[in-house]
């Protein structure tokens, strides 16, 4: 029996019951789309993950006041003590070119909660910040419209503000906020950039905000009481670390640290927050990739129940084709070619699904396929196909003539 005639007996064979053969590739079909949707998604959330921090800087340093320090108890009541707000000394100090040669520039910032206004419309920005200028490089944010606010701006305690596209809409909908006004906590400011979309980072909607100098939000919201951050900008990426460094040592220096342990403050490496999400979206990815693995597995499992009946149904057949002189060989490749065939035209089906399904948002997340888990998946269906068909064919080879032909 030649390789054509296999064939021919092997479609013949899938062809006695089309439902059961149908709803066998269609269980191999759901575990390959399985495997390619989910690791799009884990992979699409990766990728949503990295961009919002890249839109932060990922050459950002951010330094938090931390007033009374880490844990409770004495230990934390003594450091509440001796502890030192951060203020814009702080700030100045790391713009020293000598001291720090890696930070490209630092700006202090003033966060308070305020809700802005601008007749009946109403707004409460997630962020309200009052800063220097050059937070805006420093933190990835560009204008769209209008200009940012200057250094002179600053010094001479100018009523203007820089706002988000979400602020923006809620304030001026339909209309052009540049050189218009808003009040905020009863303090009018004067529009005079909008931001460019910066989207949510999944916490915070980053266009839900206004930003101000800094010294017009103390004179006239804040007070002039301690600052609540530091943006740092390193010089570049790669020498971030030593920006931190630098940035530990001008400040322990300036807030009298002796024992790292009970610094006063505390800082956010962006390159570090990348890092570890990156960590944590490859694990998410692999367990998804897992989790539908299972469901290819389920199917594989289902090809070998589905040709035991095969073979159990068509033992009589098989008597007839020994008794006739055809070879073991021939038998059992037929049954092989079954079950790889089933397996197969599954793959193709569930590679089909998966590019069907990535093409829709999921739990809000925008999937992006990876080509390496389209292969992967493909290439395991067909592989399912002839392990789990081997069983089930070696069975029906193995059969004697004798007995098939006895068989009822």
């Amino acid at each position: 029996m030649n390789f054509l005639e296999m064939f021919r007996f092997a479609f013949g064979g899938l062809s006695t019951n089309k439902t059961r053969t149908s709803l066998t590739t269609l269980g191999i079909a759901i575990g390959v789309a399985s495997v390619i949707i989910l690791i799009a998604v884990g992979n699409g959330s990766s990728l949503a993950i990295q961009k919002s921090i890249d839109r932060l800087g990922t050459n950002t340093i951010t330094i938090l006041g931390n007033r009374g320090g880490f844990g409770g108890g004495r230990a934390a009541a003594a450091r509440a003590v001796s502890s030192q707000p951060l203020t814009i000394g702080d700030a100045v100090s790391l713009n020293d070119s000598i001291k720090a040669p890696d930070i490209k520039q630092a700006a202090p910032v003033v966060s308070t909660n305020v809700t802005c206004s601008n007749g009946a419309n109403t707004s409460t920005p997630g962020t309200f910040d009052g800063t220097w200028p050059s937070w805006f490089e420093a933190s990835n944010t560009s204008i769209k419209v209008g200009n940012f606010f200057s250094n002179d701006d600053v010094t001479n305690g100018h009523r203007v503000a820089v706002i988000g596209n979400t602020t923006a809409t809620d304030l001026f909908p339909g209309q052009n906020p540049i050189g218009q006004t808003i009040s905020c906590s009863g303090v009018k400011f004067t529009v005079i950039g909008l931001t460019n979309l910066k989207g949510s980072n999944g916490f915070q909607d980053g266009d839900s905000l206004v930003v101000a100098p800094i010294t017009v939000v103390q004179r006239s919201i804040t007070g002039f009481s301690n600052i609540n951050s530091i943006l740092v900008q390193a010089k570049s990426a790669s020498v971030q670390n030593n920006a931190q460094t630098e940035i530990n040592t001008i400040i322990d220096a300036r807030h009298r640290i002796k024992n790292v342990n009970n610094r006063d403050y505390r800082t956010l490496n962006q390159a570090s927050l990348l890092a570890t999400s990156s960590s944590n979206s490859a694990v998410f990815t692999t367990l998804l990739g897992v989790v539908a693995a299972i469901s290819l597995l389920v199917g594989g499992i289902g090809i070998t129940n589905i040709m035991l009946v095969t073979v159990i149904e068509r033992t009589r057949e098989i008597g007839i084709r020994k008794a006739i002189g055809a070879p073991k060989r021939a038998i059992l490749s037929q049954f092989i070619i079954e079950a790889t065939f089933l397996s197969l035209f599954g793959g193709v089906i569930g590679v089909l699904g998966g590019f069907l399904g990535s093409h829709f948002t999921i739990v809000g997340v925008k999937p992006v396929v990876v080509p390496s888990s389209v292969l992967l998946a493909f290439g395991v269906s067909v592989l399912i196909g002839l392990f789990f068909g081997g069983y089930p064919a070696s069975r029906a080879a193995a059969l004697r003539p004798i007995e098939a032909l006895r068989y009822e």
